[in-house]
């Protein structure tokens, strides 16, 4: 990581960059705010608070891309309270291992990964369910309960838009995985345990299951009718209808699906090449089904 070291203290700051250089961080040093100001774009910001008369909200503001960890050598509203306010993550107090300030950086530097990576997968989800309709009042909706939808999608899109409604963690688990049940008992009781495929479960297994998740606040998602069911069960259907019987589809009504619900998704160029077919017979089956394309 590339770390600015904003120390008065050369010999101090010398010596805490010759220890990161050893751990394979590469340091820069500055003696003042106004200095470190002129500079960007580095990984952590470690902020000495004992240099007299400086005001260090401009230098956070500057750096809040940045992780920076405050090191003081007495706690006040000054050197600790109004820097974590202004957007400072954390301090140190002085003296210090230097291992604890290592762990320390790894900490938030973890931490401000995962958060994008999260922000990556809630992004990828919004989009993902965007086209799924969700009229469902979660605020009346108790779990457990079970989801039963032909559309896997749908029933994720319900799950995860509720825990999203009650601003509660999920924990999802899929019946296909043969430790999935023994994973169950590892599951915090302030998660919503979302479960999948529950038409591979087994008779056999059923007690056993029920046993596991009887203190869970859980929803229970089935591909196929639920004939044994012990909670309230939402069926959800897509808007078409087309793929929630457990016929197959002939290629004619396929064909028709697709053009419907994707045509305003891809260029006609594209979509044919997804089909298989040319340009031409995409317009001529549009002609045929009576398919009106949205401008």
């Amino acid at each position: 990581m590339k770390i600015l070291i904003i120390e008065n203290e050369v010999y101090l700051a010398q010596s805490i960059a010759t220890k990161l250089g050893e751990k394979g961080h590469t340091c820069e040093i500055c003696t003042s705010a106004k200095d470190a100001i002129k500079g960007n774009n580095y990984d952590v910001i470690l902020l000495s608070t004992n240099i007299n008369g400086q005001d260090f909200n401009p230098l956070i503001d500057t750096f809040k891309k940045s992780i920076v960890i405050l090191m003081v050598s007495y706690i006040s509203n000054d050197t600790v309270s109004k820097p974590l306010a202004a957007g400072a993550k954390d301090y140190i107090l002085k003296p210090f291992m230097i291992e604890e300030l290592i762990r320390k950086i790894e900490h938030y530097q973890d931490y401000e990964k995962l958060k994008k990576r999260n922000e990556a997968y809630e992004k990828y989800l919004k989009y993902t369910f965007e086209d799924i309709p969700d009229d469902f009042a979660h605020e009346n909706i108790e779990l457990p309960i079970y989801i039963s939808s032909s559309f896997q999608k749908y029933a994720d899109a319900f799950a995860f838009n509720y825990a999203t409604s009650k601003n509660m963690p999920i924990h999802f688990l899929s019946l296909n995985d043969p430790k999935a049940l023994s994973e169950i008992n590892n599951v915090a009781h302030n998660y919503i345990l979302y479960i999948t495929n529950y038409q591979l479960l087994k008779k056999a297994d059923k007690e056993t299951f029920y046993n596991l998740i009887s203190d869970k606040q859980v929803i229970i998602a089935s591909n196929n009718k639920i004939e044994d069911a012990k909670y309230p069960i939402i069926e959800i259907k897509s808007e078409s209808n087309v793929f929630d019987s457990d016929d197959i589809l002939s290629i004619e009504d396929y064909v028709k699906y697709i053009v419907l619900n994707y045509q305003s998704k891809y260029p006609d160029t594209e979509l044919s090449k997804k089909l298989g077919i040319s340009r031409k017979s995409l317009w001529e089956k549009r002609k045929k089904y009576d398919i009106i394309k949205k401008k």
